[in-house]
């Protein structure tokens, strides 16, 4: 499925079309961007077709020093059918070659105000992050002092109850059911909800609320980092759950792993509450403070002592 086409690129920026508006349905599949300075130059044997070519003041003022032939050919050579599109920044004047040959191979032809190395920094943002690897979890991500935690387990166990307990006591609701997540680098997971289920929590008994609706904009957002996950079971006699939080389990998410956490469901246990003393300890512990292994080294001290004492 395309995730981005030039016409994308055109309503993000404003940018100003000059020519090749047949070819503003073309695909984008890449977040790098050329500038083809060397290709100017005549040397075309790698030139990356399938970017987005971005002509500055550089490659302009060479293009104007060349003579008509050669600029006409190397022009021509530019616009591919796999060309997505060539922008001119800096609002410069562009040459009636370059607008004939873009006009001929439906390569569209965009002019930005912006200049050169701003506008390519900005492009470079939205494509990474539309063209960024996705996935859907079944899930509820609720933002948590600044923590982004991520609640799974099973249909029915309490996930939602739990996310709306947690808006009441002040957070902020980011998705319901269905998180899409997004990586838009090496460990940097961000979260966000379908547009169709944005804003809404489905409460068993109760039916789909709307919580921008019932607690105002301040108890929602439209994404989030997700740096936490918990997962909710039902409590399992059999099975030994964690007491201390030496261990640190992690989760693989598309390519990134994310700290996770079990936590045991049996009535009378305040789940919010819980989940959210586990996302502010998250925060003490990135700040370099650890309970757990405070009291690990505390024990480890007592019984030195005491194996000292008795000899």
């Amino acid at each position: 499925m395309v995730k981005v086409r030039t016409k994308d690129v055109i309503e993000k920026f404003e940018l100003e079309l000059i020519s090749g508006e047949e070819g503003i349905n073309r695909p984008i599949s890449t977040s790098d961007i050329s500038r083809p300075g060397i290709e100017m130059a005549g040397y075309f044997e790698y030139y990356p077709a399938e970017r987005i070519q971005l002509l500055g003041k550089t490659e302009l003022s060479f293009l104007k020093q060349l003579n008509h032939f050669d600029r006409v050919s190397r022009l021509e050579r530019l616009c591919t059918d796999i060309t997505p599109g060539i922008i001119i920044t800096r609002e410069m004047d562009i040459a009636q070659e370059l607008v004939e040959a873009c006009e001929r191979e439906a390569v569209p032809l965009m002019r930005s105000k912006q200049k050169t190395t701003r506008f390519s920094s900005l492009l470079t943002n939205f494509l990474e992050s539309k063209l960024a690897p996705t996935t859907a979890v079944h899930g509820v991500l609720v933002d948590i002092y600044g923590v982004g935690v991520l609640i799974t387990g099973k249909s029915g166990v309490g996930k939602s109850e739990t996310a709306l307990e947690l808006v009441k006591r002040g957070h902020r609701l980011v998705a319901d059911d269905c998180v899409e997540i997004r990586q838009e680098d090496e460990g940097v997971l961000i979260g966000n909800s379908p547009d169709l289920i944005e804003h809404l929590l489905e409460i068993r008994g109760l039916g789909i609320i709307n919580v921008m609706t019932l607690f105002g904009a301040g108890a929602i957002r439209s994404n989030k980092r997700i740096t936490l996950v918990i997962n909710l079971e039902l409590w399992d006699k059999t099975k030994q759950y964690d007491r201390l939080g030496l261990d640190e389990e992690k989760m693989k998410i598309i390519d990134s792993e994310i700290t996770k956490l079990t936590v045991p469901v049996r009535p009378g246990r305040n789940l919010a509450v819980i989940i959210e003393v586990a996302a502010m300890n998250y925060r003490l512990k990135k700040m370099g403070m650890d309970a757990a292994k405070q009291f690990n080294a505390r024990l480890h001290d007592v019984i030195e002592e005491g194996d000292q004492e008795e000899e």
